[in-house]
Order: C-alpha cells, then structure tokens, then sequence
C-alpha cells in the first residue's frame, strides 16, 4: 500500500448527457492524478458504462471495488462531467461506509457549447449532488471555484491541500500519545480530557516519570546503546558547554524514551520537563524532544497532551515539523508583533544555529547545573501557521484556534528557543484566547496551512474552529 494512501474516484454520469463527456473526464481526470503522482482506484470503463457511476447497480460495484481498497483509500473524489446522478454518488459513498474525506468537483460549460450535444448542467448538478450528501449525513469538501476544469492550475492545489486534509484527519483518528510523569503542580492551563479525546479516537498512554528515570539510571556510559544515543546527540547539535556527565544523562535519557515510544507505537509525546525531572535526574529533557520533533515524532514540553496534538495535526497539514511555544512577550510598542519563547526543546528546522546549552530561568529554582540539555537558537524568519487544540470540558467539546501570519527577523537579545512573530490583529486575537479559556502554549509551524487544519477539523473531525483574520 502507499504509504501516502490513494484517492478514490467517482466519475457521475447522468444517461441523457452526451456519453464522450464522461470518457473525456476520465482520462482528464487520471492524468492529473498521474502528474501530480496521486494513487487512485477508480471504475475501469469495462465495469459499468464508461466507468461512470450513474444506476445504483453502478454504485454497488464502485463501493465493492473502494471496500476491497478501504485501507489505502485516504479521500474520494467526485468528478461530475455533467449533471450526474445524485443518487448514484451518495449511495456509492454510502455503500462503501469509508469515512472519508470527500471532494466535489463539477465541470465548467462553455458559451458556445450549450447545446443539446455538449452541454454539461454541472453547476446544477453539483448543487444536486451535496444536497443528497448532505441528507446521507456524508461530509464532503468545496472547490473554490464552484466550477473547475481539471487541468486547470488552480486545481492541481485543490488536489493538494485536499490530500493534506485527508492526511490531517486519518492521522488524528488513530493517533496515539504518550504522557510521561505528572504535569506541573502549576499548570493548571494544561489540564485535558482523556475522555473527549479518546471518543476522537486519540489514545492516551500515560507511564511514571519514576519509572523513565529508574530505566535510565540503571544504564550506564559503557553500554552499547548509550554510546550510540550519545553519538546521535553529538550528530544534532553542537554540545557547546556541556558537560560530559550531563551529556551521559541525557543520552541515557534519550534511549529510554524512545525505546518507551517504540514500545508503544507512539505517534507523539508530552512530557514531564521540570522540576522532578532536575532535581532527581539533573539534566533536561528538552534535547531528545528536539531530535523526536524534528524526526516527526512531536514532543510536547509540561506534559500538554493537547499541546502535541496541535503539533500533530499542523505536522499532517504542512509536512514539516511543529514547535510548542510561550505566547511570551509584547514586542516593544508594535502591537501586531509578539515574542515566543520555550527553553529549548523546538525541533532543529526552527533553529539552524542550534546549541545544547542550559535553561537559566529554570536554575534559579533547581540549579543550572541540573538544567543541561535545553537547547539555544533563534528561528529566523518564515511563513508561520499558529494555532491551538484544546478540550472544553465544561461544554464537553474540543475546540481549537488557528491563523497565519509571519516570523520576522527582528532583533531579539535573549537566550533559550526564541523567535519573533507578526500576526495581523494581534491584539484581536489575545482578546480571543483569554476570552475562550486557551492556555499560553500555542503551535508554530512554518507554512501557510490555515485553510487546511480548519477544513480538516472543523469539517470532518467536527470540532468548533475560529479562524483568525485581519478584520477579526
């Protein structure tokens, strides 16, 4: 199977429409998904009329043929030529009970083909088509354009931003997290509900800190698999002051948490960063955090489980690794520019000057000696896609926020992971995140994939999604 998983496609015929439109659509249609390397299943021509779905004898035979493919099949696509048979669509999806995304396409006419031999009535048609969706109780996405040819350009993006919707939501369906320790007495804000989560089906493997830290402390330098781990550190990111002793902790460290994701089959971690973890363990976390997100592993600091959920999810959207982040300064007087900031677990694709270091606000409390393994660097600028998931217990719902904006190259002189973000209506969207009961920790990744993450859980996971915007 492809790993990427494949389309399924439904061609809708309607019988008193001209027969060559549909054959032209399939071959239109296949060509796309080949130049843009897309798998498909779809009728061969041989198994009904023209490998068009149109009767319902048609609709049996095309779910038959998705059902033996179900596990590949990530999303369908419509394509209506014509009219279609409305019937035929819904019931072929109904059939097939795939739960999947789907996307309606319908055909441009042409002025000066309206007549009775190449006339299309696609625009009416794919009207018909999400009205029978709609009453099957069967999701389904919207060009932009009501009408697209396929081999326009702007349709080839549609494809795309599609197929990350698709990958968005069968990621989320069986994702599975890891919770290693307790989160801080003090962090509340990152309170969740096992329970919300799992009727999503995101699954929660919880484990004691106690017990990640007696594993590590029974391995030692002269092991095999800790002189590995310790050369993959190495291999990461420059060591700059740290000690021997600390880079041993650390590395042992690394191999009992990545042996506990294996163990598992973990797409994701939040872990307990501080201050058990110091004062019993000395050293932090935050290296192997680094190396797990930037390997699409995401690890989330302060075991925010729904924190490295929205790691998770905007990972699936963009293709690119996630990085948990402190809503943490105003940036001098602009009011549309903020400052983020974690101590230093952000994967390395945000930080191409990285450096193991120490975190200097945590050792006030616990000694900065115990604090090596926090990673240094700053994010230089890029596209930035921000949001939040979070579980609203008291209205038993799971809500998120997400919006675009940019990291600048704006002068920062602090240490840690920093960098610095300008959102348009700044100050609309914190009045939003107070006023909605979000934590500070939010999620940066470096694209342009709002539209994506909302479609993806606002659609088809059924979550409530504000999108911020300029106006907002």
């Amino acid at each position: 199977m492809n790993k990427k998983g494949s389309l399924g496609v439904i061609i809708g015929n309607r019988d008193f429409f001209p027969d060559k439109l549909v054959s032209e659509a399939r071959a239109e249609v296949i060509e796309q998904l080949e130049k843009l390397k897309i798998d498909y299943i779809v009728l061969d021509e041989l198994h009904t009329k023209l490998g068009g779905v149109e009767t319902f004898k048609d609709a049996q035979r095309c779910a038959t043929l998705f059902t033996q493919h179900a596990a590949e099949i990530v999303g369908v696509l419509v394509v209506l030529p014509n009219f279609g048979d409305e019937r035929g669509v819904a019931e072929t999806l109904k059939l097939a009970g795939l739960d999947v995304p789907v996307l309606v396409q319908a055909y441009p006419d042409e002025l000066n083909k309206l007549d009775l031999a190449r006339r299309r009535d696609s625009w009416c048609g794919k009207i018909s088509v999400c009205n029978n969706l709609y009453q099957y109780g069967i999701k389904y996405t919207l060009t932009d354009q009501h009408v697209i040819h396929p081999k326009d350009p702007a349709f080839e993006s549609e494809l795309v931003n599609f197929l990350a919707v698709c990958r968005v939501v069968r990621g989320l369906k069986r994702l599975r997290i890891g919770a290693v320790g307790a989160r801080p007495g003090g962090f509340n804000t990152v309170r969740y509900s096992e329970k919300l989560l799992q009727r999503h089906g995101i699954s929660v493997v919880t484990v004691d800190l106690s017990e990640i830290l007696g594993k590590a402390n029974r391995l030692t330098k002269n092991d095999a698999i800790v002189k590995a781990h310790l050369d993959k550190i190495n291999a990461y990111a420059s060591r700059g002051k740290t000690p021997d002793e600390a880079m041993i902790q650390i590395a042992k460290l690394d191999v009992v948490l990545n042996q506990f994701v294996e163990e598992h089959d973990l797409d994701a971690t939040a872990i307990q960063c501080w201050t058990s973890l110091q004062t019993n363990y000395g050293c932090n976390v935050c290296t192997t955090m680094s190396i797990m997100s930037e390997n699409m592993l995401p690890s989330a600091c302060e075991v925010d489980v729904t924190g490295t959920l929205s790691m998770y999810a905007m990972q699936l959207a963009s293709g690119s690794p996630s990085a948990l982040v402190d809503w943490n300064n105003n940036y001098a007087d602009d009011a549309d520019k903020c400052v983020l900031f974690h101590c230093g677990n952000w994967a390395k694709s945000f930080l191409p000057e990285v450096e193991i270091s120490n975190a200097p606000i945590l050792g006030t409390s616990v000694g900065v000696e115990n604090t090596f393994g926090a990673l240094d660097g700053r994010t230089p600028a890029s596209a930035l896609t921000y949001g939040r998931i979070s579980t609203d217990d008291p209205k038993g719902i799971i809500k998120a926020y997400i919006g675009e904006g940019t990291l600048t190259d704006d002068p920062l002189n602090t240490f840690g992971n920093r960098a610095v973000a300008q959102i348009p209506n700044l100050q609309g969207l914190m009045q939003y995140v107070c006023r909605n009961g979000f934590e500070h920790h939010v999620v940066m990744n470096a694209s342009n994939t709002a539209g994506i993450l909302k479609e993806a859980l606002g659609n088809y996971m059924g979550w409530d999604v504000y999108q911020h915007h300029p106006e907002n």
